[in-house]
């Protein structure tokens, strides 16, 4: 990254405007860096408060008990939770993040970061590094003040998780922010070797097609056991605002249900419960809540023989995914024609291996206890297998790709000069 990177109009490294009077030229005023940090941090914060609170309120209105500082302190907790920063409650916990908040939460700081960015017009490394630190700094002592006053009673928190995972997820979202917005970002990629560059979209792409594989097939099984989530619906009898909070729930509980069924594909499965199992293998998880989200829960007993070839067939089709995009990027570099099909299939890999490496953490940030007894237990005990499948899988598939379109290419352009 440059000391002074181009200011906006002149990103492509070609020379400013000449200055002039011209209304449209006159840059808008900045903060200080330190200012626009904390401001945009701040802004962050009160949203994602505002948002929980906002849905407990619902709740706490549908409700026959509790109070209002009860209801706030519970969207507190929530989102204390989103942010990885466990809920003690009497004998039990809650460190289930549900993954739909956590990443509206995300949304918001990378948005938060690039405003930051935009205000302090800063464009210097110092300056993107002080912006970046201040934004999580902020952030967490948001978390951590926010953590000591919703602790009472049965109800705690740690302070030092509650300041440490808001500001990991601060830094990571926000830091991305501002590296977009300042242009530092497309700085970093220029600097990388091009085959490296390469592979990260790759990597994207089959983490992608992963994953909608596996929300194809979570739909297909609500679809397929509907009649079990209008039996929950009816057992619940939450009428309209209880309806209303139930599916902002299910809403933010989906993306948790998604990687658990990218785990079951992958072969080791996961757990609804200590004890519980779910996994091609075999179904052994017994009583279940009355959640409409897992009425998709196949049965105790075996599993259907399409599951089993799906376990084989997903990661090799994500690995086809990701060796296309390689193979679609690296023939437009200049140095395409001197790299071989072996070049090309070493890409693919690097690309699997990336992708493997995203989906085990998210899949480690999916689980976690539910609440006391049976429920302490939930989510992906074997992620790191889990993830090492689907990598071993997915290389596989982008080698093979990658390496027969690239070994292909050659007789292609002399068959073309040849006509």
């Amino acid at each position: 990254m440059t000391d002074m990177l181009s200011r906006p109009g002149a990103r492509d490294g070609g020379p400013h405007q000449t200055p002039g009077p011209a209304p449209s030229d006159v840059v808008a005023p900045t903060k200080p860096v330190v200012l626009s940090a904390a401001l945009s941090a701040g802004a962050c914060l009160l949203t994602g408060l505002l948002t929980c609170a906002a849905v407990a309120v619902i709740g706490w209105l549908a409700a026959t008990f509790g109070g209002a500082s009860g209801a706030l302190r519970a969207g507190a907790s929530a989102w204390l939770v989103a942010h990885k920063a466990g809920v003690t409650l009497g004998s039990g916990s809650l460190t289930v993040a549900p993954l739909g908040l956590t990443l509206f939460f995300g949304w918001c700081l990378y948005r938060g970061g690039k405003s930051a960015a935009r205000n302090s017009a800063a464009d210097r490394t110092g300056d993107l590094i002080l912006l970046s630190g201040v934004f999580a700094v902020v952030y967490g002592l948001g978390g951590l003040i926010v953590a000591l006053l919703t602790a009472d009673g049965s109800l705690k928190v740690h302070p030092l998780a509650a300041f440490l995972g808001a500001g990991t997820i601060a830094f990571v979202a926000g830091t991305l922010g501002i590296l977009v917005e300042s242009g530092a970002a497309a700085d970093i990629a220029d600097a990388t070797p091009i085959g490296l560059r390469d592979t990260v979209p790759a990597a994207a792409a089959a983490v992608l097609t992963v994953i909608a594989i596996a929300s194809m097939l979570y739909g297909v099984l609500l679809a397929i056991h509907f009649s079990r989530i209008t039996g929950m619906l009816e057992l619940l009898d939450a009428g309209v605002i209880g309806s209303v909070v139930l599916f902002a729930i299910c809403l933010m509980l989906v993306p948790n249900m998604i990687l658990y069924v990218v785990s079951f594909l992958a072969g080791p499965g996961f757990q609804l419960g200590v004890g519980t199992t779910i996994a091609p293998t075999g179904v052994d998880v017994g009583n279940l809540p009355a959640l409409p989200l897992l009425a998709a829960v196949p049965e105790d007993g075996a599993t259907p023989t399409y599951l089993l070839a799906l376990t084989a067939l997903v990661p090799l089709i994500a690995g086809v995914v990701a060796g296309l995009v390689v193979v679609r990027r690296g023939l437009v570099d200049e140095e395409a024609d001197a790299l071989g099909w072996d070049a090309f299939a070493l890409r693919g890999g690097i690309a699997a291996l990336i992708a493997g490496v995203m989906l085990y953490v998210l899949m480690a940030l999916s689980g976690g206890s539910a609440g006391p007894g049976r429920m302490s237990a939930v989510g992906i005990p074997a992620a790191l297998p889990a993830a090492g499948v689907l990598a071993a899988g997915m290389a596989i598939g982008a080698a093979i790709t990658a390496a027969v379109i690239a070994s292909r290419r050659p007789a292609d352009v002399e068959a073309d000069t040849a006509g």
